[in-house]
């Protein structure tokens, strides 16, 4: 039987938890995760778990913070004045809001503090600084 290897595009069912057992993300109930092994389409840490699995294998797999979504950034939390923001944008805790950036896409942050001055927008993925542990099934290679 054939093993899973680099440039293969494979599907894969999973699901991902945290240390604390909360589910963050599962594609069960919805259709396999179809990616190219090494095409830079899903962490790095997820590609290498998938290689070397062969059709209908199941095994659990630990990505550290760095083969994830890496450390937290505290160069991507910023401070923005209250005026700053558009008064018809309703501010709240855990919003998610995009920046306009002069060239390219724009940049989404979180909302993770309001005072009456100052907001403070955390541009980190929300994953950042996390271990994760991901149950995966592989269901195909093509």
């Amino acid at each position: 039987m054939s093993k899973a290897q680099a440039g293969n595009k494979v599907k894969v069912h999973y699901t991902g938890k945290l240390d604390n057992g909360d589910i963050f993300d599962s594609s069960v109930g919805r259709e396999p995760l179809e990616f190219q092994i090494g095409g830079g389409q899903v962490i790095k840490g997820f590609d290498d778990g998938v290689t070397g699995m062969e059709i209908g294998e199941k095994k659990t797999i630990r990505i550290e913070a760095e083969n994830a979504y890496g450390p937290v950034r505290e160069d991507l939390v910023l401070t923005a004045e209250r005026s700053q923001i558009p008064p018809e944008i309703n501010i709240e805790l855990g919003i998610q809001l995009q920046i306009p950036q002069p060239e390219g896409m724009p940049i989404v942050v979180t909302v993770t503090e309001i005072t009456d001055e100052h907001v403070i927008l955390d541009a980190n993925h929300k994953l950042a600084g996390k271990a994760l542990t991901f149950e995966l099934e592989l269901v195909e290679i093509a």
